[in-house]
């Protein structure tokens, strides 16, 4: 039985590559790693953690990256890593950013250690990383050689931890792979994330915060292409993949007031339920993936089309209003602006 390490396996994309990896690979003895932070739920979990201890193919633990002794432990029992942990929001990034790069950036070396230390066991080596690690566009579509230009706390420590994985490959030789999503959406997203919000705010009868004038725009890809593609990369020759980068997105970028038009007219009839606030800081202003890269050397391309995913997500918000109301009180973040002016992100 192979086992594979997921690190931040409760939280939203790393809890989707879980359920994806023990649906699949029936072989394969997974052990999740998660901090159970704000964003990490043991309800995102494909088993039940208390029944978890009679399950042969499935191992949680509750417990932090920065701690050595436990990821090696972990490390040295896995062949395969895939590191999710993080902290991964712009806008809390402004709030609490201290926090950001203790978990992403030193966070990822302790990890990065453990995989050098084991790297004779272990086969790969998967780092998610970010597209915001790019900044704002600076070409029509954004490929691995873009120049990495991060506009947030929360991309400098994404790009950090990004370059530092690198860094390991290129000194210590460790198997390792660099993932940079584009914006993920899909079930089990926490509401301080764009869709969610805006789906349950509609939900609520509340109108829908948008970012000044709405023309910022990111490339939004399901949560089940992104996986499809760490499966790839996880699974390929290591010749095809160690030591490289690879863009995952949908290749189409669309502007947050077509997003909340595209939201509305699923689950509303007025057509005036967004309202605009201010522009929020370390605002990137658009993000469009070019994907060339992992299509030429993997074979993937993304697969959910964003009218069928969108009305899926919308379905399942709809269906499960018991988990997503815990987290309301959440939705909203004070952060001070450039002039020095508290608002609500």
């Amino acid at each position: 039985m192979k086992t594979i390490l997921i690190t931040g396996g409760a939280g939203f994309i790393g809890s989707a590559f879980t359920k994806y990896i023990y649906e699949k690979y029936p072989e394969y003895k997974i052990i999740v790693l998660d901090a159970l932070t704000y964003a990490g739920n043991i309800e995102n979990l494909p088993v039940d953690i208390c029944k978890a201890l009679d399950n042969e193919r499935f191992e949680f633990w509750n417990g932090n990256i920065l701690n050595g002794p436990l990821v090696n432990s972990l490390v040295a029992r896995s062949e395969y890593v895939v590191h999710f942990a993080a902290e991964s929001h712009v806008t809390r990034s402004i709030f609490d950013n201290k926090l950001f790069f203790e978990t992403d950036v030193l966070g990822t070396q302790v990890i990065a250690n453990a995989v050098c230390r084991y790297k004779d066991t272990v086969r790969r080596f998967i780092h998610i990383s970010t597209s915001e690690v790019y900044g704002t566009a600076a070409t029509s579509a954004m490929n691995e050689d873009h120049p990495l230009n991060p506009m947030s706390p929360y991309a400098a420590a994404k790009a950090g931890a990004d370059r530092l994985v690198y860094s390991y490959w290129s000194t210590y030789t460790i198997p390792a792979v660099i993932i940079r999503p584009f914006n993920n959406y899909g079930p089990r997203q926490h509401l301080e994330k764009v869709i969610p919000r805006f789906i349950t705010s509609v939900m609520l009868g509340e109108q829908l915060r948008v970012h000044g004038d709405g023309q910022s725009a990111r490339d939004f890809v399901h949560t089940d292409d992104t996986c499809r593609a760490i499966d790839l990369a996880l699974h390929a020759d290591e010749k095809l993949v160690v030591g490289e980068v690879f863009n995952v997105g949908s290749g189409a970028d669309r502007s947050i007031l077509s997003l909340a038009q595209d939201i509305t007219s699923l689950m509303c009839t007025d057509k005036k339920c967004y309202i605009h606030v201010g522009d929020r800081p370390g605002q990137v202003m658009r993000h469009t993936c070019d994907s060339s890269k992992i299509e030429d050397v993997l074979g993937w391309t993304p697969s959910v089309k964003w009218e069928d995913g969108l009305k899926d997500v919308i379905d399942w918000y709809n269906d499960n209003a018991e988990w997503w109301r815990k987290m309301l009180w959440m939705r909203e973040i004070p952060i001070i602006t450039a002039a020095g002016e508290k608002e609500l992100h």
